[in-house]
């Protein structure tokens, strides 16, 4: 490193003839692209050539201090490509379609089903009020008006027959 860092070119393509293919190896595995592992190792070199004389022995071997810097060039260009750069290829991955499963569709009519059945349990007054209540989204004071009933009585008739939904629909 010495000699590298004194210009000494000879000592650089000693090194790179004597490191290379580890360093390239360094950069596939965390690239996972030939021509782009390729354009690091040629900055990773730039960079051991420009910097050679910041190198410490008492600190880490040749190898340990290169693989770093390659390791670490790997990681920016890594970064640098955004958040896709993460993304697991379409073919890979399993999709949901966000339709409802099967199962759910089922249950869901099996549901509406009872809700119906029990529905026509209720005397027609409730039974119109609870559903112009919740199918339409009519407020109780809005249906009061429409019903020319007093409000308290209209949530009077909508709880009670709640209760003998529940009821139903607990059976």
């Amino acid at each position: 490193m010495l000699q590298i860092a004194a210009g000494d070119r000879t000592a650089m393509r000693r090194l790179y003839d004597a490191t290379s293919a580890k360093l390239f190896g360094v950069c596939l595995r965390i690239l996972s692209d030939k021509d782009e592992s390729e354009d690091v190792l040629q900055e990773v070199y730039l960079t051991i050539w420009r910097r050679a004389d910041r190198y410490e022995a008492e600190r880490a071997s040749v190898m340990a201090w290169i693989s770093t810097i390659a390791r670490n060039r790997a990681i920016d260009r890594l970064r640098a490509r955004g958040p896709l750069a993460y993304a697991e290829p379409v073919e890979d991955l399993q999709l949901e379609d966000g339709a409802p499963r099967a199962e759910a569709l089922l249950e869901a009519a099996q549901d509406g089903q009872a809700l119906a059945r029990c529905l026509d349990e209720l005397d027609p007054r409730t039974r119109g009020a609870i559903r112009t209540a919740f199918f339409e989204g009519l407020t109780y004071e809005a249906l009061a008006g429409r019903l020319d009933a007093p409000l308290g009585t209209v949530k009077s008739w909508i709880r009670r027959g709640l209760l003998k939904l529940r009821g139903c629909l607990e059976r």
